[in-house]
Parts: C-alpha cells; structure tokens; sequence
C-alpha cells in the first residue's frame, strides 16, 4: 500500500522563486463523497492526468493510490463528478536541503494562497527548514486541497495574509 507522508507550510517571503526548477500547472477536482469515505480527485497536470484516491489523515500519514488516466477522461469526470469542486494552482519544484519542495501557487477563488509541502520518508524525519517557509499548518485540515475546493481560501473571515 502506498502511503504519503506529507507536511504543510504557509509562507514567509518569495525568496523561494529565485530556486524553483520547474512549474506546471494543475487543475483538480473532487467528488462530492461523504464522511468517512475517502477523498476522491482527478487532477490534470501539464499534460497528463491522474486519479487518485486518499484514506484519511492519522498524524501526516495517509494512504494514496494514484492511476495515470486519458486527459479526455479527466476533463469529462472533472465536468461530470466535480461540480464546483475545483481547486486551480501552479506548482513549483524548489529543491533545498536534500529534499524537493512543492510550492502551490494557487488561483480562482483560492488566489492569494501560497503553501509548500515536503514528501518524507517517515513521520520523524528530520529537514532543513528554508528562510521562506512560514508556519506550518499540516494539521489545519482547510488547507487540504480538497478542503480548499470546497471551501476556497477567498471566503474565509480573517485568512492569514502572506508575503
């Protein structure tokens, strides 16, 4: 089983685009499941797409089954499944500290949000924490993606302004 052992931060600064090697855009959807079920999105990123399927969070661990699909078959299931639910982002690759971050720069109705995660080995695993990383909300479940796509950053009262 694969599992994905991820940790969440806002930002402080933009000192991280001076290091990012990379970018791609992704546009992301979720099924409408309830509680417990697990969460359910198609994501087309560049040109490719995926679905993918996550347990729920224990800690920063989550389980995750991810499956290439067609871009025609993501497109129709993000039209026909996702509603609304729609999350619009660029991610960045920044490497720092022997590791690769993600940097989310994101759009829509969650622009103005930035966040960087890191995918680790274990749950202690141990990283260098770069000069532009702000506090770290890994266990602030609204920052979650899908979350985000169904409560988008713009509507929240009093959101943390970022640099």
């Amino acid at each position: 089983m694969a599992v994905e052992i991820e940790r969440k931060f806002l930002l402080a600064s933009e000192a991280w685009r001076s290091g990012a090697e990379s970018a791609v855009r992704m546009v992301q959807g979720y099924f409408e499941l309830l509680p417990p079920s697990p969460t359910v999105r198609v994501r087309i990123a560049g040109e490719k797409a995926f679905l993918t399927v996550k347990g729920p969070v224990r800690n920063i661990s989550r389980s995750e089954f991810e499956y290439e699909i067609p871009v025609a078959d993501a497109e129709a299931m993000l039209r026909e499944f996702c509603g609304g639910r729609v999350v619009e982002k660029v991610r960045y690759l920044v490497p720092y500290g022997g590791f690769v971050w993600e940097v989310d720069e994101y759009f829509g109705e969650n622009e103005g949000l930035f966040t960087a995660e890191i995918e680790l080995d274990g749950e202690e695993a141990s990283f260098s924490v770069p000069p532009w990383l702000g506090p770290e909300v890994s266990a602030d479940r609204r920052y979650s993606n899908g979350a985000l796509s169904r409560n988008p950053y713009r509507r929240w009262n009093n959101a943390p302004k970022q640099a």
